[in-house]
């Protein structure tokens, strides 16, 4: 990687998370389905599966230590795992944060989300790629994240959000990092335009 074109974001233990300048704005590769050849390295989509009836309706989101995104979330892995939710009104930008070694598995259950995804991995084979996923009520996929993917979301839509997420370890601030929205190595086009 060209020194030039690239500006370190942070560095732990020999891992290096850096960003790869971008010359104009964009979504990068829009994902569309699951297995997108274009998928971060590391990133993983699996759809939540519902099972509707004239009740309602009923569906997983992760079963700790089992086969699927949560394989690796049970106790003897990691030292705990912490579940969380968050509420977000319409239009409200959360974004962009990593980690160096928290995984974050994230289950979008209303309204929907334009997540951005950022490979900041120095020694990853997409270093420097962006992702664009659309999820939530009207795509409902599951989305394991690793640690030295930057990520975020957009609130899209009139109705406000319900993320779900779990975490392989309880919150540690001193773990996460940030990178302002608008940053311009990355140049994420967060502007909606028509098309």
């Amino acid at each position: 990687m060209n020194a030039q074109s690239s500006r370190l974001v942070a560095e732990r233990d020999g891992t290096r998370l850096v960003i790869t300048n971008q010359a104009k704005p964009s979504c990068g590769h829009f994902i569309t389905t699951p297995q997108a050849p274009q998928l971060i390295h590391g990133i993983e989509v699996e759809p939540i599966v519902q099972f509707p009836d004239d009740r309602g309706s009923f569906g997983e989101l992760f079963r700790f230590g089992e086969p699927g995104l949560a394989r690796d979330f049970y106790a003897a892995h990691t030292s705990r795992i912490q579940v969380s939710f968050t509420v977000s009104y319409p239009g409200v930008i959360k974004a962009i944060h990593y980690h160096f070694e928290q995984t974050d598995l994230w289950a979008p259950l209303s309204g929907m989300l334009q997540v951005i995804l950022y490979d900041l991995r120095e020694s990853s084979p997409t270093c420097g790629r962006l992702n664009t996923l659309f999820v939530g009520a009207m795509r409902p996929w599951k989305l394991r994240i690793p640690p030295g993917v930057a990520h975020g979301y957009k609130v899209v839509g009139p109705d406000s959000s319900l993320l779900v997420y779990a975490m392989d370890r309880i919150y540690n601030p001193h773990d996460e990092g940030r990178i302002p929205f608008d940053d311009p190595g990355i140049n994420y086009d967060w502007v909606t335009r028509p098309r």
